[in-house]
Order: structure tokens, then sequence, then C-alpha cells
């Protein structure tokens, strides 16, 4: 009998280890740290955990457990129940000048070098999960190509854009403060750059904060500035702006992506209600944009009350939509102090201090989603 009981759970293991799709559906239930220690139990169970037919199921129900700020100092935005990233340096690639963190993308991180100036500058592609890089070819044309580089956008999704790609924006030239610019793509596919037959004039050219959602690379609207990319058909076109927004009446002060959805943080001064904090949503089919959250600044600073009543003295750093609505929250950032608010519940958490650090002086949230996507 012992022999028989000992035999079965050893059948058991191999029948579930050689049935692919029962062993998905265990695996997909795990964190992400253990998929990857998994990978070295079998030549089988490493080939089917690096095939896009888990991994891309993988990444549809991965987390973005927190973001990074000031490039390495990783924040979680559970603060009760914290989770650490498998890396905590940037310094995965020898870079004498030091390593930055441009953009986060679905689970990928472009990086460039940290010091030195535009048109000796390296980028890299790194994907803090599995810890694995690409170096990206330098543009085509030597330094005095480079140095003409305004932008540098990552482009990536685990459905439209399994192989990830960068738009960079260059200057050609300055004519009476009309400026005319060339888009080129590189895809980690071809390996290879691609000047698009794309050029145009601006004479706002602010490209700062570039988003990919839908395929497209998104700027923030300003009042002068609607201008977004679309990748694969190679075009630019217009994305209209809030109503509210006139240059008198509103600051934006973030633009990003959660879950889906394109966001549009604006500071709205109305006689009526004073100053408060519109959240604007993108409609799926780019037509206009829709109220989505709104906040008071007197919440604000009721919950802080060593705030000057200044609308300067805090910035919205990430707008992170819950897998329920009432889960939704945004991250700001007051005297150095990162705190959650709570949308729906009007709550405040605080997440961190950064008052005594350099970092104080940093809004930037780089999100960190755990991804098993290869290269």
């Amino acid at each position: 009998m012992e022999e028989d009981s000992d035999h079965q759970p050893t059948q058991s293991g191999a029948l579930i280890g050689s049935n692919d799709d029962l062993l998905t559906e265990i695996l997909l239930r795990l964190p992400v740290t253990s998929i990857l220690r998994f990978k070295s139990v079998s030549k089988h169970w490493r080939l089917h955990l690096r095939h896009t037919h888990f991994t891309h199921r993988y990444d549809k129900i991965s987390k973005s457990p927190g973001f990074f700020t000031n490039d390495t100092i990783y924040v979680p935005y559970d603060v009760e129940n914290p989770t650490t990233p498998r890396f905590r340096s940037l310094y995965f690639y020898p870079d004498p000048r030091g390593i930055r963190i441009v953009q986060s993308c679905n689970g990928l991180l472009l990086c460039c070098t940290y010091r030195g100036s535009i048109d000796t500058r390296k980028y890299y592609v790194f994907n803090p999960t599995t810890k694995q890089f690409a170096i990206v070819p330098c543009l085509p044309g030597g330094y005095g190509v480079r140095k003409t580089i305004r932008f540098m956008g990552l482009a990536f999704h685990r459905t439209d854009c399994v192989h990830y790609k960068l738009v960079c924006i260059r200057e050609l030239a300055s004519d009476d403060d009309v400026e005319l610019f060339q888009i080129q793509i590189y895809s980690s596919d071809t390996r290879e750059w691609r000047i698009c037959p794309v050029t145009f004039r601006t004479d706002c050219p602010d490209f700062e904060m570039g988003v990919y959602w839908n395929g497209a690379i998104h700027w923030p609207p300003s009042y002068r500035n609607h201008l977004y990319f679309k990748i694969d058909a190679e075009q630019l076109q217009t994305l209209p702006s809030p109503v509210e927004m006139t240059i008198f009446q509103t600051l934006a002060m973030y633009f990003g992506e959660s879950r889906g959805h394109l966001h549009l943080t604006v500071l709205v001064d109305s006689d009526e209600t004073g100053l408060h904090l519109n959240v604007y949503e993108m409609l799926g089919d780019l037509s206009g944009w829709f109220v989505k959250y709104q906040l008071q600044l007197h919440e604000i600073w009721g919950a802080f009350p060593e705030m000057t009543r200044s609308p300067f003295d805090f910035d919205v750093v990430d707008v992170v939509r819950g897998v329920k609505e009432e889960d939704t929250f945004i991250v700001l950032r007051t005297h150095g102090t990162l705190t959650r608010y709570n949308v729906h519940g009007k709550s405040f958490k605080q997440m961190c201090d950064f008052t005594d650090q350099a970092s104080r002086k940093y809004a930037i949230a780089h999100r960190y989603t755990e991804s098993l996507s290869p290269f």
C-alpha cells in the first residue's frame, strides 16, 4: 500500500507536467517570481514558459504593483502589502555615463545615458521583470543627425505591437519660428531605422510626455498643440482638446494611460467652483474628452493643512484605474510626500516621504508592469 501511495503523486505530477493546457492554467495563477524560477525545472517547462501562447496570456492578467521615481526609487501602490521588483538598479549595462529612465510602456522601460550631450546619447530597452535588455542602434547619419533629436518614444503592447518600436522626431530646419520635423521609426523585428514619408511644421514643438495608446504615440494636448502619430499608418493627426482648455483657464498636470484608458489631468480655475482638478478620459474613437473624475482642491488643503493655497504646491504623479471602478486612485505629490487618493472614497493614504531626499523635487512616475514578453 505504501508503494502505491508513493507512486500515485508521482504519476499525478508527471500527468500535470506533460499536459500543457493543465500546466498553463496552474501557472497563470502564480506570481511572476515563481514563473521565472520554474523556467529551470526542465527544458520542456522553459520552452513552454517562453512561448508567446503563455506569455501573452500571462501578461493580460499581470499587475502594475508600483512605479519608479527618480529613476531607481521604487514606490509600491499598496503601502500595506508592498511588493519589491526583481531589479534594484539600472546598471544592467556598464555605461560609464550612467543610465536613466525615459519612458515606461506596458512592461518595458526606455532608458538612455544619464550624462553627456544628446548627440552621444545611447538608448536601451529594458524589461525589469526578466532583466533582459537590448541596445538600440544609433540613428544613422552620425553626430550631425543625432544632435537634432527632439523626441524618442517607445511603443509596445502584447496585442497590437508585439515587436517594440521606437518613434524618433528630429528637427530638420527652422524658419520664422516655425520648425520643420521628420519622423523615423525603429522596429525590434527588423532592427533597422526607417525614415517615414512624414514631415511637418509647428510653431509649438512640445514633445514631452509622449504616451503610447491604441497604436499611436500621443502628446498631451495644449492650447496650441494637439498631435498624435499613428505608427502603422505613418500618419500625423490632431487630437481634440477639452472644451474648457484655454490658455487662461487651465494647466495640464498629467498625461498617461491606465488599463486601456487615456487620461489628461487639468487644473481648472472656475469662478463658480474655484480651483479643481478635472481628470479627462479620451473616447475610444478619439472624438473628444469627457470628465471622468473631479477633485476639489479644498479637499487636498483640508488633508494637508501645511500646504500653501497655491495650485503649484502639488503635482499629479499618476492616475491608476482599478480592476473595479471603486479601486481607482490618483497619486499626488505634496511637499515631497507621495500620497494615494481614492477618487470614489475620497480618502488619502501616504505612500512615502521624500522630504529629506534629493528626489523630493521629482514628480515623474515610470510605472512598473510585470511582463514576461521576450524581446
